[in-house]
């Protein structure tokens, strides 16, 4: 636990029960959390400067497909004022854009059963890479990782995005590709033909 509280600094101990989890101790949160207060153990306080930690594995770039994919997600406007919100999913070695998922509110769950779908018909990356939202680090979608067999490569804050992300190459169309004629006017406008 020490250790990897010494890796990830940052994660307190309910995640560090998933890693612990998958090295083959697994445990229940509340006697984590008292191990985790035995052994003496806090999550430090933030500093103002942000340091880039040298102890943190770096994510390699993909060297084939299937090797790492990004997630993200893009918002978008109906002409009638509703909020798109678009989950979209990248191999970032072909670029081929593998899900997009529409809707007014995608939370963890969601984000599951696209990826799940996405990996019993293209098969597992090694990597999923993604910022740090909310939706990205819940545990539900840590544990189905760890279930998976999928390790997580987060992108650094203040840090810029890889070239292949999707934070950079969206397919959500923006207002200078598409005309005044082809605007979407409702949520189900947006979404593609199964």
């Amino acid at each position: 636990m020490k250790r990897l509280a010494g890796q990830y600094p940052r994660y307190g101990y309910r995640r560090i029960r998933i890693f612990l989890r998958r090295e083959g101790y697994p445990m229940s949160t509340d006697r984590c959390h008292r191990l985790w207060r035995q052994a003496g153990l806090q999550v430090p306080r933030r500093r103002r400067r942000r340091r880039v930690s040298s102890t943190l594995p770096r994510p390699l770039p993909a060297h084939g497909r299937n090797h790492v994919w990004a997630y993200d997600f893009v918002f978008d406007a109906c002409a009638n004022g509703q909020q798109l919100k678009c989950l979209t999913v990248v191999d970032e070695y072909t670029r081929e854009c593998l899900a997009i998922d529409v809707a007014g509110s995608i939370r963890s769950p969601r984000v599951i059963e696209v990826l799940a779908r996405l990996v019993s018909v293209h098969g597992a990356p090694a990597y999923l890479r993604c910022d740090n939202g909310p939706e990205f680090v819940s545990r539900a979608i840590l544990e189905w990782l760890v279930d998976a067999g999928i390790n997580t490569a987060h992108i650094e804050p203040d840090v810029p995005p890889p070239l292949s992300s999707t934070a950079i190459w969206s397919p959500i169309p923006n207002d200078k590709e598409i005309g005044r004629e082809e605007a979407f006017y409702r949520r189900a406008d947006h979404r593609l033909p199964a």
